[in-house]
């Protein structure tokens, strides 16, 4: 079938369902949704075989770490759609609504501070499917950071989250070591020694707690750990730096809800065709804080 002969709204629908048209031809690529970027070995054999048997054989990845399935004929789409389903695979993932999560590898990674899988499978769940229906603006992007390395650019999307190790200092235990092993190991230079006491820059330091634990004299021994959360950033043809909220949330219940809060002061307050980070120039981001923070 001729993609001439498919009509707007058809097209449309498809689109809706994960289904872009390939530029030039008549078939379409698959956008197989995955939860934060993890595919089983079942999965990955059936997107393979699937493939083979309704594609042209190559499967791409995004930068939404999704799984796109190239060349699939009009006709083949809902064969297709069966096939990858009995392994619990869906496409999707387009549309003015929330877009699946990204996330890093934090639950693994060394330098993780927050199990980076488990929150954004969470996200998923309650966000991406619960509110699947929630028509907004535009499209709205979360992503999961497990520490302030920021590999998946969480302050470049809608909704950011990073983790975060904030240092317990007891002054009382600080021995203002000429050699301070605190202030050796910072990455930022927050921590220094002034006066033959170690003091560290609150407006210098991320959290990112590489000096939990290096004290020889368990001066900082302690941190305590949460979410910080950014909010208002975007890439592509215009981009904008996500701003964080004034708090570090210790606890992730409260992270969560600010997350609904973003969401439906979004749908509430955008503007048609506006992104999160416009709506947010727009209404000034202290009035936007305050409505998320309540």
């Amino acid at each position: 079938m001729s993609a001439l002969t498919i009509s707007a709204d058809e097209e449309k629908r498809l689109k809706g369902q994960g289904f872009l048209n390939n530029k030039g031809t008549d078939n379409f690529s698959a956008r197989v949704l995955t939860v934060n970027g993890k595919v089983t070995a079942a999965q990955q054999r059936c997107l393979a075989e699937a493939a083979e048997q309704f594609g042209n054989g190559n499967l791409t990845f995004t930068t939404r770490q999704t799984v796109e399935v190239q060349g699939i004929p009009y006709e083949k789409i809902e064969a297709f759609r069966a096939y990858i389903a009995k392994e619990g695979l869906e496409t999707g993932g387009t549309g003015p609504k929330v877009r699946p999560v990204v996330s890093c590898k934090g639950t693994t990674c060394q330098y993780g501070l927050l199990d980076s899988f488990a929150i954004s499978e969470e996200i998923h769940e309650r966000f991406y499917k619960g509110y699947h229906d929630v028509k907004l603006p535009h499209k709205f992007k979360i992503a999961v950071g497990g520490c302030p390395n920021n590999c998946v650019k969480p302050n470049l999307n809608d909704l950011g989250i990073i983790g975060q190790s904030v240092p317990n200092f007891d002054e009382s235990v600080c021995k203002g070591c000429k050699k301070c092993a605190i202030e050796a190991v910072c990455p930022m230079g927050a921590a220094k020694v002034v006066d033959k006491k170690l003091h560290i820059d609150p407006e210098v330091c991320i959290h990112c707690g590489r000096c939990r634990g290096k004290c020889h004299f368990d001066a900082m021994k302690e941190s305590t750990y949460g979410f910080k959360i950014y909010i208002g950033g975007r890439w592509g043809k215009k981009i904008s730096h996500g701003r964080a909220l004034g708090k570090v949330f210790t606890s992730k219940e409260e992270a969560m809800d600010v997350i609904e809060r973003a969401i439906l002061f979004f749908r509430d307050n955008g503007l048609p065709g506006e992104r999160f980070a416009e709506t947010i120039e727009r209404l000034g981001f202290e009035n936007v804080e305050k409505a998320l923070l309540g």
